[in-house]
C-alpha cells in the first residue's frame, strides 16, 4: 500500500471519526492505527506544522496556499470546505465571520507586500539618483567606504597623475594571504562604460595588482561585460549602480531601517501545544 503522507494521515483519522480533533488527539490516532511512521525527535510538533500550514484560517509567510483543513473556534481542526459535524447555527455563523475576518487579513498582508516591494524600487531608484549627483571625486572616497564594508583594508585612494588610471588599492584576505586590489570609480550619469575603458583600466593593473574592481553609477556595454573575466587575465569585477545600491542594503552602508512590526495570528498554538 501506498505510504501515506502525514497530511494524508490526518485526513484519514478526521474522515474516519467524523468529528473535529485537537493537534494531539490527532496525532495519537496517527500513530494508534499506524497511519505514518515518524522518524523525528518532536512527532507532534511536526504534524502541528504541517496542520498548521495547510488551514484555513491561519495565515503566515510559510503558511502553503493549498488547505486540507480548516482551523475551528474551539481550538480543533477539520477538513476544509467540509461541513463542521454537530455545528449549531450559533457556532456556524461565528466561524463564518472569523473566516470573512482571515481572508481579509489576508488580502491586507497581500497588500502589504505590493506596497514593499513599490517602496524598496522607489528607494533604490532614490539612492542611485542621487550617487549620480555626487562629485567625482566624493564617489571615489564612497568606493573606497564600500570596499571598507566587505573586508577590504589598507584602501587609499590615489590621483589619476600620481597612478595611471587607478583611482584607489588596498588589501582582502583571501584564506592566509592578501590579494592586491585596484578600483576604479566612475561617477557616470547615462554615459556607459565601454570595453575601452575596462582594458585600460587592466592595462593600468597588469603585474601590479592581482584583482580590479570597478565602479560605476551607469551600466556596462556587453563588450566591456565580455572582457572583464577572461583567462590569463587580471581579472575585472564590474559593479553598476544598481548593484552598487544591492551591496549598500545588503550591508546597511549608508542606510538605514525602520521596524514596522507585522503580527501574525497564532492562537492555535497557545491553544494545542502544551
Amino acid at each position: 500500500m501506498k505510504r501515506r503522507t502525514i497530511k494524508e494521515a490526518a485526513l484519514a483519522v478526521l474522515t474516519k471519526l467524523q468529528k473535529p480533533l485537537s493537534a494531539k488527539d490527532i496525532y495519537t490516532k496517527i500513530i494508534e492505527w499506524d497511519y505514518y511512521r515518524f522518524n523525528a525527535e518532536d512527532p507532534l510538533h511536526i504534524v502541528n506544522t504541517e496542520l498548521r500550514r495547510h488551514s484555513i484560517g491561519i495565515d503566515f509567510p510559510t503558511a502553503h496556499k493549498k488547505k486540507y483543513f480548516q482551523f475551528l473556534n474551539s481550538g480543533n481542526y477539520w477538513i476544509a470546505d467540509v461541513p463542521v459535524p454537530g455545528i449549531s447555527q450559533e457556532t456556524l455563523k461565528s466561524e463564518v465571520q472569523i473566516r470573512k475576518d482571515s481572508e481579509n487579513l489576508k488580502s491586507i498582508v497581500e497588500d502589504l507586500k505590493q506596497i514593499h516591494t513599490s517602496h524598496t524600487d522607489a528607494f533604490k531608484k532614490q539612492i542611485l539618483n542621487q550617487l549620480k549627483e555626487i562629485d567625482p571625486k566624493v564617489f571615489e572616497e564612497f568606493s573606497k567606504k564600500l570596499m571598507q564594508t566587505f573586508g577590504f583594508r589598507d584602501l587609499e585612494v590615489t590621483s589619476y597623475s600620481k597612478d595611471g588610471g587607478i583611482d584607489g588599492y588596498g588589501k582582502l584576505k583571501i584564506g592566509i594571504e592578501y590579494l592586491n586590489v585596484a578600483f576604479q570609480s566612475k561617477r557616470w550619469n547615462k554615459t556607459v562604460v565601454s570595453k575601452k575603458e575596462i582594458q585600460s583600466f587592466r592595462g593600468d593593473i597588469q603585474g601590479k595588482y592581482e584583482q580590479g574592481i570597478y565602479f560605476t553609477t551607469s551600466t556596462y556595454s556587453k563588450g566591456a561585460q565580455d572582457v572583464a573575466l577572461q583567462n590569463g587575465a587580471v581579472p575585472i569585477f564590474l559593479l553598476d549602480g544598481n548593484a552598487i545600491v544591492d551591496f549598500m542594503i545588503e550591508k546597511q552602508f549608508g542606510v538605514e531601517t525602520e521596524s514596522l512590526p507585522v503580527f501574525v495570528n497564532a492562537l492555535d498554538r497557545a491553544l494545542n501545544e502544551e
